[in-house]
Order: structure tokens, then C-alpha cells, then sequence
């Protein structure tokens, strides 16, 4: 495990602490991998984090569709039930899976799918379907429902995270033997799913424990909660619940690989995600940067072109 210390941050002759709401407080390293230029990014000491980039959006949501159909394919031509972690987000991809789907008539009746996911209010009361920012909802519109009636997964085998299964999701989980594959992104504070980097604390330096936690109800960190009202929600943050359901670390390391895809660019030279792309895949492995844990299982991690671009200072 890496201890996290506190440093001050440096700006030339500038020098201050981080803000108090981050967790990850080694401004040493923050510093270090910042200056990861773009020509070095895909470089990683583990051969089994595979980081790739791909600068054209297009190229790049039909490459994360491809990823999830071809292993649809693959499990159904090997004649085997495929378990698979969703997120919610990135979203392009799901149309463009779907319509491969149909095209090409493949049934999903031995698909399982898990969503990583779904806001919650303060009382942990899990979103309805019928709300519009509601996961399953997108879920539903953006993929399942694009899929012909007769290629779709049966309902059964559809499971989302709720107040009513969130203490045993992690369980239905492994009672399939884990995920074949765990899909997602990077939240801005490095969280994976809806696991924080505030959850850290509660583990007094036991990774282990950090490691194995399941699924749970969580506070939603004040990062997330801008990252989400930034792009869902017209940047109303009032509109963003506080709390959510989400599967936790064993999860994600217990599925048998991980593909993620960070696509956080907002055009026009901005991008939310450039740090912490950087920090997950080039950090110290800590419980303050969930997303660094990664780098320890085998994983296929793929960065949006203006995503992997150098961070600089620009006040244009």
C-alpha cells in the first residue's frame, strides 16, 4: 500500500495546500504526473494496464462497442453465460452496440448484466425508474430498449443496484463467479462506479479491507457532484442527489478483466478529466484515487485524444 503524505503545492514561486475536500494529498506526485506529457502516456510498467489512446470520438465510442459486442459474441459462440458490470456512462457507445446487435441478429439470452450504479437521496432511497436522471432509465433508452424485443437479455437477467438489493449485490455478483469483464470511466475525484475517494478514511490504512469492500450506499463526493451536474444535469447542481448505490472494490478487481474509457472532454479545448487520467493510470495505488487500484488487475484503459493531451495552464 502507499501512504499518502501531505505536501504543499508549487507554482514556480507560488506555494499553498490543497484544497481541504481532496482526499489524495501528495502534491509531490500530483506534480510528477502532471507532467506526463501526451508522448508518454501509454507507457506503464504493468504489460497488463494496457493504456490506449484514440483521438477521433467517432472512432473511439465505436471502439468501446466493440469491445462489449465482440465478447458477447465470443462467450455466445463458446457456448457461455457472459456477466458483465455496466456504467451508465460513457453512453454513445450503447446505440451503437445496439444497432450491431440487430444488424446482425445476436441474441443477448446469455447475457447478465450488473449497472455499477444509481443516485439515491439523503435517506439512501435508491431513484425510480420513472425519474428522468435515473441510471436505469438511461440504461433502458439508450441501450436495452434499442435492442429488438426478441435479441434483448431476459429481464431476470438485468440487474441494477437499489435500496432493496444493495447489501447483497455484491453477492449476486459472485454467486455468477464475478463479472467476465467490468466496463466504466473515471469520475474528476478518481472515483470508479460511485465509490469515492472519501471512503478511504474509513479504513485506518487497511488496503486489504480498502480492497474487499462491496457493495454499498454512499455520500456522493462535493467533486462528483459537480462532475455530474456538469454533464447531465445543464451544470444544475441543485438537480444532483446526494447519496447513491454503487458496487465497491471487490467488484470491480473480482471481475476477470476491466475496460475503461474516459471520454470527459467538453470541447473547445476543456476537459475535466486530463489530471486524473494521469493519476489513476500513473499514481501511486491508494485508497484516496479508487480508480488506482486499476493498475493492479488486468485492464484495458482507453483515454479520449483531448483526454491524454499535456495539462497546462491556460487562462485563454
Amino acid at each position: 500500500m502507499t501512504t499518502t503524505t501531505t505536501t504543499r503545492a508549487s507554482g514556480d514561486s507560488f506555494e499553498y495546500e490543497l484544497a481541504s475536500f481532496i482526499d489524495f494529498r501528495d502534491a509531490k506526485e500530483c506534480a510528477r504526473v502532471r507532467a506526463i506529457p501526451r508522448a508518454e502516456i501509454t507507457k506503464h510498467a504493468n504489460p497488463d494496464f494496457r493504456i490506449g489512446v484514440i483521438d477521433d470520438a467517432q472512432e473511439f465510442y465505436e471502439a468501446f462497442a466493440t469491445d462489449l459486442v465482440d465478447r458477447i459474441v465470443a462467450a455466445r459462440d463458446a457456448g457461455r453465460q457472459f456477466t458483465a458490470i455496466l456504467p451508465c456512462g460513457p453512453v454513445p457507445q450503447y446505440a451503437i452496440a445496439a444497432e450491431r446487435i440487430n444488424r446482425e441478429r445476436i441474441s443477448l439470452d446469455h447475457v447478465h448484466t450488473f449497472n455499477m450504479d444509481e443516485y439515491a437521496d439523503e435517506e439512501g432511497r435508491t431513484a425510480p425508474y420513472e425519474w428522468a436522471g435515473s441510471f436505469q432509465r438511461a440504461m433502458f433508452d439508450n441501450f436495452f430498449l434499442r435492442i429488438d424485443e426478441e435479441l434483448r437479455p431476459r429481464p431476470e437477467n438485468i440487474h441494477f443496484p437499489s435500496d432493496a438489493n444493495v447489501n447483497s449485490f455484491s453477492a449476486m455478483l459472485s454467486d455468477r463467479g464475478g463479472a467476465d469483464v467490468c466496463f466504466g470511466g473515471i469520475g474528476w475525484g478518481g472515483h470508479i462506479a460511485f465509490w469515492e475517494s472519501h471512503l478511504g478514511h474509513e479504513f485506518a490504512g487497511d488496503f486489504e479491507a480498502y480492497r474487499s469492500a462491496g457493495s454499498r450506499i454512499v455520500e456522493l463526493h462535493p467533486m462528483t457532484i459537480m462532475q455530474n451536474a456538469l454533464h447531465s444535469f445543464s451544470s444544475d447542481w441543485s438537480s444532483v442527489p446526494p447519496r447513491a448505490a454503487t458496487i465497491g472494490p471487490a467488484d470491480i478487481l473480482g471481475a476477470r478483466e476491466r475496460s475503461f474509457w474516459l471520454d470527459g472532454d467538453l470541447g473547445g479545448g476543456h476537459t475535466w478529466q486530463r489530471f486524473i487520467a494521469r493519476l489513476v493510470a500513473h499514481g501511486p495505488v491508494n485508497e484516496f484515487v479508487p480508480g488506482s487500484l486499476l493498475q493492479l488487475a488486468p485492464t484495458r484503459y482507453t483515454m479520449l485524444g483531448a483526454v491524454a493531451d499535456d495539462v497546462v495552464i491556460d487562462m485563454a
